[in-house]
């Protein structure tokens, strides 16, 4: 099994990342991988309702790659959903095109993991903050995954202290494509991250 994945990056200043750039350069290595900058295709929101449509047709595994701007995602993600995911295109009684489409959230955070829990100060996991993406996908027929988190943005200061987050990312790009993850043993999880055995062999908890 070899799967198209289609990644969808939402940042407003990619140039002033710290953390998605360094994500976005690893993922741009991997075979079977598409980059799509959103705001790098539409400086002015306006976007292709068709083009995207396209895309998503031509590909197997939707991830959506942003900072996460007020326990949600940068505007034109918003944009993106309200206008391409039409009824009868991408759910409805005729809306079948996303059917068994998997996706998932990377996600970068300037707080730190234990903010993101029901002790912490955020009250929720990045998951439960996530909702409406894990809604959608079910109105869409898609299997959904939990996100792949990169928790306290702010303090990564050089490429070597973030390498072991690239490679990690990158594996599980691969193991995306390549079909070698449990897909029902993912979903029960918070975050996908290192949690899951990724390169494994399908079927394997």
């Amino acid at each position: 099994m070899t799967r198209k994945i289609l990644l969808l990056l939402a940042h407003p200043v990619l140039e002033r990342s710290r953390v998605n750039r360094r994500l976005l350069d690893g993922a741009r290595g991997v075979e079977g991988v598409t980059v799509h900058d959103l705001y790098e295709a539409y400086p002015a929101m306006q976007l292709s309702v068709r083009r995207e449509q396209k895309l998503l047709l031509e590909h197997d595994v939707i991830v959506f790659q942003h900072p996460f701007y007020w326990y949600s995602t940068p505007a034109i993600l918003k944009e993106w959903q309200d206008l391409v995911l039409e009824h009868n295109w991408a759910y409805g009684q005729k809306g079948h095109h996303l059917d068994g489409k998997i996706t998932l959230n990377v996600v970068s955070t300037g707080g730190p993991e234990q903010a993101y829990s029901e002790q912490g100060f955020n009250r929720f996991s990045v998951r439960q903050l996530l909702a409406p993406y894990e809604l959608t996908a079910h109105l869409c027929r898609m299997t959904f995954l939990p996100p792949f988190v990169v928790h306290s943005a702010f303090h990564v200061e050089s490429d070597a202290q973030f390498a072991p987050v690239v490679v990690e990312y990158r594996q599980l790009l691969e193991a995306l494509r390549d079909g070698t993850i449990n897909l029902e043993a993912a979903a029960r999880l918070t975050r996908i991250n290192s949690a899951l055995p990724v390169g494994e062999q399908k079927g394997t908890p």
